[in-house]
């Protein structure tokens, strides 16, 4: 599969922030989101293919048993079912970040949906092929209810206005198998500024409606570069 970069972090969001991970970036995305904080797995891939056997080499350098499996979209991958079939035959703890449009029937032990909603379409203008396809293939409600129904889930939004909570809010009401402690809300940003800026009304929302208020620590703790 083709891989940008595997690297030894802390996972900035969600459930196990905090956590000490190695991240397995593959590159590629069926997606294009305006907002995209890693474009050299979208709109500019780089990276090389690289085997099974060789991605479980790199991750034994580290005395870390938390992996990441993240993109671009790992889903795009069919390499992902014996990688992770390897990674849970060796007793690793498996999290797999996706945008919820791909269904694949692998093993791990956290799936952390990041759904893109209509504030993350490409400029119609710019980029209209891409738009078009964003548009048609960002909300695939079967695989959501495939990956609520076969693993442990977290769900992920991408806030950037007030104007993207009543869209959420609506997602949310499609899937009543959806529990409050699954749902993180966290701020669209690229900089700590922007995410304060942001944090001032969403976390007070968050807090009124029951979801879990998600700051993107690994951008106030590193800035939005690679190998973070």
């Amino acid at each position: 599969m083709k891989i940008a970069e595997i690297y030894r972090s802390i996972q900035g969001e969600g459930s196990l922030t905090g956590t000490e991970s190695v991240f397995v970036r593959s590159s590629g995305c069926n997606l294009r989101c305006w907002f995209c904080d890693t474009p050299y797995t979208s709109w500019d891939p780089i990276g090389e293919d690289i085997s099974v056997n060789e991605i479980m080499s790199r991750l034994s350098q580290w005395d870390c048993q938390h992996v990441v499996l993240t993109g671009g979209e790992p889903m795009l991958f069919a390499e992902m079912l014996p990688l992770c079939d390897r990674l849970r035959a060796e007793n690793y703890h498996i999290t797999i970040e996706t945008a919820g449009t791909l269904y694949l029937p692998l093993q791990c032990d956290l799936m952390s949906i990041s759904p893109k909603t209509a504030n993350s379409a490409p400029d119609i203008h710019e980029h209209p092929h891409w738009h078009q396809r964003h548009q048609r293939t960002r909300f695939a409600p079967k695989v959501i209810r495939q990956l609520l129904e076969h693993h442990q889930c977290q769900v992920k939004f991408v806030i950037d206005s007030e104007a993207d909570l009543d869209e959420v809010s609506a997602y949310i009401k499609q899937f009543p198998e959806l529990l409050l402690r699954q749902i993180y809300l966290m701020p669209q940003g690229t900089s700590p500024t922007e995410l304060a800026v942001r944090e001032d009304w969403l976390k007070p929302y968050c807090e009124q409606q029951g979801y879990h208020y998600c700051p993107r620590r690994q951008i106030e703790w590193f800035g939005c570069v690679q190998g973070t």
